[in-house]
């Protein structure tokens, strides 16, 4: 049997080498490739939502990665999950978001749940399809919803330092209201990786790893 490919569609390059790193880790030996359009996110952010015309180029980024090979696709940004869920209904392979295993995942741990995030067009979807989520599972829960103003445009211009105590600061602060947070953006679990064992009082996800497992159960 041959091995399978995994397409992966980013809206940052800088995702691509973490993705690498998480696919030789967890699906040995599977063929890669990587489509990346950073204008995606950016006309997300600079309009404040994502618009039709955006929401057709991801689905036609998804039509792509399919006819380029992929068995199954995995679409690694949240701000654009709605269009992600259109282009599965399109495609005759499966179609991920990466945010989906982790969201099932806090869904089991607790109905108090925390999501933190550094852009707004990230955090509603991800409070959106953790809301979804418990509604699929047959479960009622609480989510806490916090934005870090600030560190995003912090992370942008180059201050990664400002950025990491900003969401430092909001997390511990959350963690104190909450049984368990999801983290909205990748961009932020290198944060959680700088507290220490005291500091994490509840279980803190970040979907990439998860996300990657989770492929590795069901399709590879």
């Amino acid at each position: 049997m041959s091995a399978k490919t995994l397409g992966f569609v980013h809206t940052s390059a800088t995702l691509v080498p973490l993705f690498q790193q998480l696919s030789n880790e967890f699906l040995n030996g599977a063929e890669t490739f990587n489509i990346v359009d950073d204008s995606l996110i950016k006309d997300v952010i600079k309009k404040g939502k994502l618009m039709p015309n955006t929401a057709a180029r991801v689905v036609s980024h998804v039509k792509l990665a399919e006819s380029a090979g992929a068995d199954v696709i995995l679409v690694t940004c949240s701000s654009i999950g709605v269009a992600i869920e259109t282009a599965a209904t399109l495609s005759s392979v499966p179609v991920i978001r990466v945010d989906q295993a982790m969201a099932d995942e806090a869904v089991q741990i607790s109905n108090k749940i925390g999501v933190i995030a550094t852009l707004p067009t990230t955090l509603e979807p991800t409070s959106d399809l953790v809301r979804r989520r418990a509604e699929f599972a047959g479960k009622n829960v609480t989510i806490s919803s916090k934005l870090c103003e600030g560190a995003f445009e912090a992370l942008m211009s180059g201050d990664a330092e400002k950025h990491d105590e900003m969401v430092a600061k909001a997390l511990k602060d959350l963690m104190k209201e909450v049984d368990v947070i999801v983290l909205a953006q990748a961009s932020m679990a290198r944060v959680v990786d700088g507290l220490s064992a005291e500091e994490k009082l509840v279980p803190i996800l970040a979907s990439p790893g998860i996300a990657m497992k989770k492929l590795a159960e069901l399709y590879f």
